[in-house]
């Protein structure tokens, strides 16, 4: 982003304040940003869906929006973000935070300021299904069921542990469903636990959908968990905590630009963690669609 260092940039905060770190974290950012050089000017929605409106009735006021919460707040924001072409700057004050970890904006408040402040735009992709749009990760199965049953309470307190708990719990329970998987032309019938499509690359607690996906490599990966018994997921474990994809016998890898699901029965989808729409579904990847700061090259 080329910046007149003459002149202060002017951004809107939107910050979640149901998120973990909430709003303590967002009167330090302002602090933070201040200090930057940035004029803040702090968005008054309590509810994060509210950000659409608040990025357009400020649009000619700002010159960026800076969104601090986890990966559903920034979805939250997407619609207003498409509509006014501003940059985004990314705050990681929720639980997972996986979006940011795709980009590589690190955990830490003052460092993720700091790659706004520095100022480098990168565009990247957006997935879309059935009319909504997700930065990271769309899901159906297993994961919808975690994400439907944790509390948000527990997350507060205990951060990833409460979505490793909770699935420890789902996965006794879990049964595998029917999927018909189209893609570029190509189909295929499986039976599975979970479906996973990906814009971004890390979902759930940090685990990688493929080691070679990014945020703009205009595909979308698709991983399907194909097992029956809940000890088959044992191997899979070591390269997960690694943070590594996980391959081999019982899970599925598809790349596409254009994937279809269809399914016995409905099944909700979650798109960046948060309930959304529904099987059957058709999902697309939108080349570099919105500009978000990332670090410089060399910190990533």
């Amino acid at each position: 982003m080329n910046r007149d260092r003459g002149m202060k940039q002017r951004g809107l905060l939107l910050v979640n304040p149901n998120s973990r770190r909430g709003y303590d974290a967002g009167k330090q950012a302002i602090e933070q940003l201040q200090q930057l050089g940035f004029e803040i000017i702090e968005g008054s929605g309590e509810n994060p869906k509210q950000f659409p409106d608040l990025i357009r009735q400020y649009r000619d006021r700002i010159d960026l929006v800076i969104v601090g919460g986890g990966d559903g707040s920034v979805n939250a924001a997407v619609d207003g973000l498409l509509d006014t072409n501003l940059p985004v700057g990314i705050l990681p004050l929720g639980t997972a935070n996986n979006l940011a970890r795709t980009l590589g904006i690190p955990q830490s408040l003052p460092e993720a300021c700091k790659i706004i402040a520095d100022g480098r735009l990168q565009r990247i992709d957006l997935g879309w299904v059935n009319g909504q749009y997700f930065f990271n990760i769309a899901s159906l199965g297993l994961s919808a069921e975690v994400n439907r049953r944790v509390s948000k309470k527990l997350k507060r307190r205990w951060g990833v542990l409460a979505y490793i708990a909770t699935a420890v719990q789902v996965v006794w329970t879990a049964r595998p469903f029917w999927v018909d998987i189209h893609w570029d032309n190509q189909s295929i019938e499986v039976k599975t636990l979970q479906i996973t499509v990906a814009n971004g690359k890390y979902y759930g607690s940090g685990l990688a959908i493929a080691d070679d996906a990014t945020i703009d490599d205009q595909r979308l990966d698709l991983q399907s968990l194909e097992i029956r018994h809940w000890w088959e997921m044992l191997p899979l474990i070591p390269p997960a905590l690694r943070g590594k994809s996980v391959t081999g016998k019982g899970v599925r890898i598809i790349e596409g630009k254009d994937i279809q699901l269809f399914t016995r029965r409905p099944y909700a989808i979650n798109t960046d963690g948060e309930k959304t729409t529904a099987t059957p579904a058709r999902f697309r990847v939108i080349p570099k669609a919105l500009s978000v700061f990332v670090p410089e090259l060399e910190k990533r």
